[in-house]
This record gives C-alpha cells, structure tokens and sequence, in this order.
C-alpha cells in the first residue's frame, strides 16, 4: 500500500482517486480552495442555482465505469442523468433555426433536408461518417489507452480523404475546409464548425479529425444531470468518501518534492509538507513546472482559451417548446444558451435560470451586453424579463481552476502533427503523474474522468498497462 498525494480535487483528480482507493492505496487529496469539484462548481443566488463549468455530459459511460470499479451503488443511484432531447437548436446568423434530434442520425438527416434542401442531410451524414472512422481509429489511442511512446503517429489525421479532392490529396484539410467543401455554404457547414468553436477549438486551424466531436455527441447523445452537473460532481467527492480518500482544503500545493531522483510528497502553501510515495498532479502542471522528457507531447496552455460566462435569472416561466441547448451563430464564438427544464435550480415554477456562455481569451473579454443581444435572439423578451446577471470570467476560471490565464482545456485531438495532443500521463520525475483535462486525453468531463482509469491503471499495473477494457 502506497502514501498518494493528488494535487487538486477537479474531477479527474477525484476520479484518480478514487480508483487508487479501492486498489488499497492511502490517498489523500490537497485542493486549493475551499471545494471539490475544479471547473464544475455552483453559483447559487436567490434560490437560482447555476453550474460554474460544463451544463452537460457527453460520454457518460466514463462516469458509470467509475462507479462500477469503485463500489457497489451504481451511478444512476448517485446522480440522475436525462438525455437532452432535442439534442441542440442552432441559430445562424441569418435569423434561421435548425433543430437537430437527439441520438436519431435518420431523424437529423431529415431536419437538414428541410433546413437545407434535398442532399443536405446525406452531405451531413457523409461527413459524420468519415468522422465515425476517425472515431473508430483513434478512440482507443486517444482515450483509452496510456499516450504511447510513438505518439507522434497520431499526428497524422486519421479523417479519411474525400475521393477526388484535391485539396485532399494536396494536404490534410482544416476542419473549416471540410466543412466549406463537403457541406458547402448556406449555413450548413456552419452547423459543423460551430459545434467544434464551442469546445474553444478553431475550426480553421483544427485538423478535420475535429469532426468526431459533434459525431460523439449526435451518437452517444448529450445528458443533463438533474439538479446540475455540479450534482455529478458531488456523486464522484461522496465515492471518494466511501473509499476514505482523505481530503484537505485550502492546502495548496507549490511544488513536487523530489528525493533519491523521484517524487517524495508536496511542498504546500506555508510551508507544510505533506509526505507520499507517489504524487498526481490534477492541476495544470505549469503551475508546479512539472518536467517532460526530451521528445514528448509539451505541456499545453498558451493557445488554450477560457470562457465568459453570465448567470440570467428570468422573470416567466420556461416555454415548454424551449429547447435546452442553443447555439446562436456569431462571425467569433458562437454563444452557448442552456436552458435546463429543472426545478432544482429555480426558485419556482414563475422562473426561469439561463445560462450563456462564449469561448474567450484572456485579454479578449467580451461586452455582456452584446452576449444579451446574441441571447435574445433565441430567448423572446429576454430583456423584459431580466432580473438580474452575473459575470463570470476568465480570471474567476483561473481562480477557482488554478489553470494559468483561466485557460481551458479541449479533448485530444489526432492530426495537425500533434498539436491537439496532451502530455503523457507518467513524466520524467518517477512517481509523478499527470491527470485531469492537462493531461492526456485532455479536457472536458469524459476526456478528465478517463485520466482515472489511465493513472490508476499505470500506477497499479506498471509500465506494461495498456489501457481500460
């Protein structure tokens, strides 16, 4: 049995773990602030409750897995997760809305055609399924499999060439050229490249194996958990409990210790050390200068943007026909609205909780009066019924995250010579390891909670671990 330090109590960080508890390992975990749960926090005022980070789940058998390996009680008894149907409603620039299903390729098919015209919906469909091969060839690599040794493989972009272009055959595409080509304009290709800019990806840099991320949602479908997604988070501190992870808050770490060449503990805020055998870093390692080795993927975060928010608590009702997400089209980001049907997070039935939000960069903060412009767009009289906003921006991120300029991180991405890759889980300093949305597979909450299985497969397999089953 090993003394294990994990840096930070973000999701991926819990999830470690937790899986590193029910090994037999002590773990204990040093947070910062004052909470678990990293980007997925709760702003609550006057009986409206808002999630802080992601409004919705995309790959939730991560989480179900989590909870299968590491106790008796299965997710669906900790936290109740709904599939969002509608899946997504976009909003172009033009004024026009497009309704896509939830978990019906058939049924998304069909709305294009009538949004589109005929062939709309089988260009739309070709291109998911050029995306479904990129899926299939990738996802073990890219989420659930250690980084291999050769990752710069997984440089090349695995979307498969359209037969007869030559741009194709020229060079890999962007994904914005992809979308220009396969989809053409009228706004259709424009449903591909928004999805993507909502991750803070730049479709005209991104390689077109980006693609897989509106195929991941339309096929495996996007999931609210009832109450808000902080409600996953409390699921994940409440196993952690139960498998007597020890949890100490306002311990910030400063730096790995290093002994006999290897991680010995965590130097903490004030000069308290705290002692292990092996340490997680959850955070984003730039914070603590954890090393690379010559030759591997270089620690992200510079190109990395973060996101503003505003918390709208409305006056009203919620209409029945609202649909939960909206993605209003901008020449920039496109802006988020989620409007949850949930009455845990309103004060009741005569309001209503929204929440907008717009990829970022630091220094590029957006006007909150023009996001409430975009967002009247898909929520009528929006003005009239205001209460009252809050703000939340990068600095807030960067404040209750730890990541450096508030930056968020996107999920791994193969092509673009590697690029959209993220460090290895091990390091070059034996004993630390790396988890959470820094680390590979990269961000969001399916890509984080994967860096559980991969660290704790690592750590109590050895070197020869291949990856989760």
């Amino acid at each position: 049995m090993a003394r294990i330090a994990v840096i930070g109590a973000g999701m991926g960080a819990m999830a470690t773990a937790a899986r590193l508890a029910v090994a037999g390992h002590r773990v204990t975990v040093y947070e910062r602030g004052t909470t678990y749960g990293g980007a997925v926090g709760r702003f609550e005022r006057n009986g409206f409750v808002f999630d802080t980070g992601p409004g919705l789940v995309h790959l939730p058998a991560v989480y179900r897995d989590l909870f299968v390996k590491t106790g008796k009680r299965p997710l669906e008894e900790c936290a109740e997760l709904v599939q969002v149907d509608p899946a997504v409603r976009h909003v172009l620039a033009d004024g026009r809305a497009v309704t896509l299903p939830g978990g019906s390729h058939g049924g998304a098919a069909a709305v294009l055609d009538q949004a589109f015209g005929p062939g709309a919906g089988d260009r739309w469909s070709a291109v998911l399924g050029r995306a479904r091969d990129a899926w299939d060839a990738t996802r073990r690599p890219l989420l659930e499999e250690p980084l291999r040794p050769d990752w710069q493989v997984l440089g090349r972009d695995p979307y498969p060439a359209l037969r007869g272009s030559g741009l194709l055959r020229r060079r890999p595409p962007t994904l914005a050229e992809v979308a220009a080509r396969e989809l053409g304009g009228d706004g259709l290709g424009e449903l591909l490249t928004a999805r993507v800019r909502a991750y803070g990806i730049d479709p005209a840099t991104a390689p077109a194996s980006a693609a897989v991320l509106p195929y991941m949602e339309q096929t495996f479908g996007s999931w609210y958990v009832r109450g808000g997604v902080r409600e996953l988070a409390t699921a994940v501190y409440e196993r952690c409990l139960e498998r007597k992870v020890g949890f100490e808050f306002g311990a910030g770490a400063e730096e790995v210790l290093v002994r006999e060449g290897r991680a010995a503990g965590v130097l903490l805020a004030g000069g308290a050390v705290a002692e292990a055998d092996l340490v997680v870093c959850g955070v984003d390692p730039r914070r603590l200068g954890a090393p690379s080795a010559p030759g591997a993927v270089p620690l992200r975060g510079p190109d990395a943007a973060s996101r503003y928010t505003l918390f709208l608590a409305l006056r009203g009702a919620r209409p029945g026909d609202a649909a939960h997400r909206t993605l209003v089209h901008s020449p920039g980001s496109p802006l988020t609205v989620l409007r949850p049907d949930d009455a845990a997070i309103r004060p009741d039935a005569d309001h209503e909780a929204v929440t907008v939000s717009a990829v970022c960069a630091r220094g590029d903060v957006p006007d909150p009066q023009d996001l409430l412009d975009l967002a009247a767009r898909t929520v009528p009289d929006l003005r009239e019924r205001l209460l009252w906003w809050h703000a939340r921006g990068p600095a807030d991120v960067e404040a209750a995250t730890g990541a450096v300029g508030g930056a968020v991180p996107a999920p791994a991405l193969a092509g673009a010579g590697g690029r959209g890759l993220y460090p290895a889980n091990s390091t070059a300093l034996p004993g630390l390891y790396l988890a959470g949305g820094w680390a590979h597979p990269g961000g969001g909450l399916a890509h984080a909670g994967m860096t559980g299985a991969l660290v704790a497969g690592l750590i109590v397999e050895g070197a020869e671990f291949r990856g989760s089953q």
